[in-house]
Formats: structure tokens, C-alpha cells, sequence
């Protein structure tokens, strides 16, 4: 099976599921990831796709929560003024410059979609990060290079456009139990 072919991902113990490309692999296999969260990573290409569950936040009006969402982001990544973020907790001087794009506003590219499920009483976040500058002293130039990111297209690769727009369209609940108490 080619490593950019999706294939359906169980998160949550298989309560709920998404479908992107082989190529990204489980962080939990390598660190500890938090349990409202799912992390995938090309490591290969510095790329990442997470899947959060997060309490419903009712103050945020449905059509500006993906807004919202990426605001909080940026403010938690102390990067309100540019999206440039770092792994982990690498601090400000290794931060990589991504492409910010918006499921609604399409600016140009962290991919960022809300899924609002009221019922359960949770926001579903499904954020996808591509660098466009991999900084020369991220951990992440270490394997992938700093400098400029190769295009994915030019590395043979699904772009990563393609990768988010197929795991939210195919983000499915398979038991609602995962949230609780269900309205």
C-alpha cells in the first residue's frame, strides 16, 4: 500500500475515526500524547495532523469558532502576531513559520476545522500543520533540513490541503459514550 494512500484511523479506542495518508505515524508510539488529543506526524516532512476534543465552549458563536480556535492557538503558542510555532516545548528561538489557512477564511496554511457537537457537549478541533521555513535550530531540522519547506507535490506527497480536507470530511462518531452523557 503506497504511503500516501488514507486509510481509516480509529482514534479514541475506536470511538471515533478519520481517514489521511499511511506516511503519518502515531506520536504515542514515541511520547506521551494527552488524552483529549490524537497526534499524527510525517517526520519525513515536519507535517501533523491532531485530533482534539475539548469542552464545548458556549460563549463562542458557531460561525466564528474556527476563529476563535485559532486565536486561543496562536495566543498558546505566543504567536498571535505571525503563525510561527515550535514542537513541543522547544521555546520561541526554535519556532518553524507554518501556513495558516482556515476552514472558513482560507488565509494560507495551520489548517484548523470545528466540528461543534452540542449534543455531547464538545468541540472537536482537527488541526493540521505544514511548514512553509523549518528554523535552522528546531529539532525538526535535524531530519527534515532548515530552510525553505519542499512543496509536497514536488516529494511525491498528497498535499497537505488534500490530507486535512479528507480527515474532516471523513471524521466519523462510532460511540457516543466517548463524550458522556449525550443531550
Amino acid at each position: 500500500m503506497p504511503a500516501d494512500e488514507s486509510i481509516k484511523r480509529p482514534l479514541f479506542g475506536g470511538a471515533v475515526s478519520t481517514s489521511f495518508p499511511m506516511r503519518f505515524q502515531d506520536v504515542s508510539n514515541i511520547q506521551v500524547v494527552p488524552n483529549h488529543q490524537e497526534v499524527f506526524v510525517d517526520p519525513s516532512r515536519d507535517e501533523s495532523i491532531i485530533i482534539e476534543l475539548l469542552d464545548f465552549k458556549h460563549d463562542v458563536e458557531d460561525n466564528g469558532s474556527a476563529v476563535w480556535f485559532l486565536r486561543d492557538l496562536a495566543s498558546e503558542q505566543d504567536a498571535e502576531q505571525s503563525m510561527a510555532v515550535s514542537k513541543g516545548r522547544q521555546g520561541r528561538e526554535a519556532q518553524n513559520i507554518v501556513r495558516v489557512k482556515l476552514i472558513y477564511y482560507f488565509c494560507n496554511y495551520v489548517y484548523l476545522a470545528n466540528l461543534r457537537l452540542k449534543g455531547a457537549a464538545t468541540d472537536v478541533l482537527i488541526t493540521a500543520y505544514e511548514p512553509v521555513f523549518i528554523n535552522p535550530l528546531s529539532a525538526s531540522a535535524r531530519t527534515v533540513g532548515s530552510g525553505p519547506a519542499v512543496p509536497a507535490a514536488d516529494s511525491g506527497c498528497l498535499p497537505m490541503a488534500q490530507v486535512f480536507k479528507h480527515a474532516v470530511t471523513s471524521f466519523t462518531v462510532h460511540d457516543w459514550n466517548l463524550f458522556g452523557a449525550v443531550s
